[in-house]
């Protein structure tokens, strides 16, 4: 049993997730993982994936965060190498990016338009509508 145990203990701390000495590092090698997309899970942040691909991954962000690579370094290297689905932010750069970020006002501004024109339709019809004189009893 204390083998078992003792070799559990092993395998845990030989997988456990490797940090950077200087906090600082670490907190921002951190922010950057959860604001990368798990190239397998899809729609999970490298920090919270258990992908094999995702350790990689985070293995590569903490050694361009030590290397000194900035933020915007190290989000470019992903982007270049596994296309801007992998930023749960993505740059606002070129006709895709404004499409992406200005569609949801458009749609905004176009559904309050439509309400709006709605509402005055309803209001113009309720004024033309004649009021019925009541039948005299006879």
């Amino acid at each position: 049993m204390k083998t078992v145990l003792a070799s559990l203990l092993f395998l845990l701390a030989a997988e456990g997730p490797a940090h950077l000495d200087d906090p600082e590092q670490e907190a921002r090698a951190q922010d950057l993982m959860r604001e990368i997309r798990c190239v397998a899970c899809e729609n999970e942040p490298i920090s919270n994936s258990g992908s094999d691909i995702a350790a990689d991954m985070r293995e590569r962000v903490r050694a361009m965060v030590s290397e000194g690579k900035s933020n915007e370094e190290i989000r470019a290297w992903f982007s270049e190498r596994y296309g801007e689905f992998v930023l749960f932010r993505p740059s606002a750069d070129g006709p895709g990016g404004w499409l992406l970020w200005g569609t949801p006002f458009v749609l905004l501004i176009a559904g309050g338009a439509l309400a709006f024109a709605i509402r005055r339709r309803r209001d113009r019809s309720r004024d033309t509508i004649e009021p019925v004189a009541p039948e005299e009893a006879g």
